[in-house]
């Protein structure tokens, strides 16, 4: 199979960090051909900067979209521009019958998402969107307790509330593109992105939602929100015995001022057990350090939790009492999988593990939860179209 010639859009923290260093570790996959650099300060731009004059050997600097859309070699590319251009972009792209990996968020709007399918259909090209947190460690180590049989003595029975997390605590705006007032900005549409996409994957579609979306510090524009909670309401799942809830409720939080070390990521409430998991994945600040993209692969820590962050289990015993014990992450983080299907999915044929219409799902809970906040009410979620 022939390494797939590979254009990256945007060379900042996410093209170096989430996508460049592993189209270089995979070279019987990928040729990291070209990327997109307005402004190189050197010949072999931000590449050589960062991995070294060996990774950039080769790399074509592209200026524009125009000589990326030119480049008759480029056969993928990468979108991880400012997320208000990545439907323009990607449009754009598909339109030149290149296949297209959109990063989070994938659009702005639901409809949007919906045109950039029916655009990739009709071009018979791959549109792969970066739902790349479902290859986080604790987030496959939470599956993986979900799993347990029901009479196994960790698991959670019946689960009755969800409570996903991703909070910090920062007082004063990034200085970046993120603090505008532009469509698909705020905190909702970057991390609620990775939050819903998990909730869908374990829970499906919601029957209702309710939100509340704000800008709690009150920096910037007031509709560039940095605070949000959005609850998704499901019917209750089946007891296998003992207690029936009577709901499932899907808490999805992103939080700008909160004061941890380190920081909830998930509480989870089942008629047998609670699991507590505090600390995030590994991988982003390893990818940030690395000395080079083979790393990945040759590091034996990488993508590994540290046992501090483990998360716990308190399940109710056969006497009443509560038995508490550590749930340990033992699922490797491995974003290196989704390349690896993208790669399949162009080549052979293979499914997509991450399905755009799955992504688009997000964006339309994304409007759906700004409607929310906005109108001050639950809204009803329509059934898939």
């Amino acid at each position: 199979m022939a390494p797939i010639k590979t254009c990256v859009l945007g060379v900042g923290l996410g093209g170096l960090t989430f996508h460049v260093p592993f189209v270089l570790a995979r070279p019987n996959l990928f040729k990291l051909h070209a990327v997109m650099e307005r402004n190189p300060q050197g010949p072999g731009g931000k590449v050589q900067a960062r991995f070294g004059e060996d990774a950039a050997k080769g790399v074509i600097i592209h200026r524009t979209l125009d000589a990326v859309l030119a480049d008759p070699e480029v056969e993928l590319v990468i979108v991880t521009t400012p997320s208000e251009t990545h439907y323009e972009i990607a449009k754009k792209v598909l339109q030149a019958g290149k296949h297209v990996l959109v990063d989070k968020p994938v659009t702005a709007h639901y409809s949007q998402a919906k045109e950039l399918a029916e655009l990739a259909k009709s071009k018979n090209v791959v549109l792969y969107p970066f739902q790349n947190r479902r290859w986080d460690s604790d987030f496959l180590t939470l599956r993986k307790l979900l799993d347990l049989p029901a009479d196994h003595p960790k698991s959670l029975g019946t689960l009755y509330e969800f409570e996903s997390r991703f909070d910090r605590y920062r007082a004063e705006l990034k200085g970046s593109w993120k603090d505008l007032p532009l469509e698909a900005n705020g905190l909702t549409y970057d991390l609620a992105a990775h939050t819903i996409d998990q909730a869908l994957v374990l829970f499906g579609r919601p029957a209702k939602i309710t939100a509340f979306i704000e800008n709690i510090r009150g920096l910037g524009s007031k509709d560039v929100d940095d605070c949000f909670t959005i609850y998704l309401h499901y019917p209750p799942l089946k007891a296998a015995s003992g207690v029936q809830p009577q709901s499932l409720k899907v808490i999805l939080r992103g939080h700008i001022l909160s004061v941890r070390s380190p920081q909830v990521r998930y509480v989870v409430r089942g008629t047998r057990g609670t699991y507590l998991k505090s600390g995030v994945d590994v991988q982003e600040d390893q990818l940030k350090v690395i000395p080079s993209p083979a790393a990945i692969a040759q590091t034996d820590n990488y993508g590994v939790e540290p046992e501090d962050i483990w998360g716990t289990v308190e399940n109710l015993a056969a006497d009443g009492s509560v038995v508490k014990s550590v749930w340990p992450s033992t699922e490797r983080g491995s974003y290196i999988n989704l390349f690896e299907n993208l790669a399949a999915v162009i080549r052979e044929g293979a499914e997509q593990i991450v399905k755009w219409e799955q992504s688009a799902e997000v964006i339309e809970l994304i409007e759906l939860a700004y409607q929310s906040a906005k109108e001050e009410r639950t809204i009803t979620v329509p059934p898939r179209a």
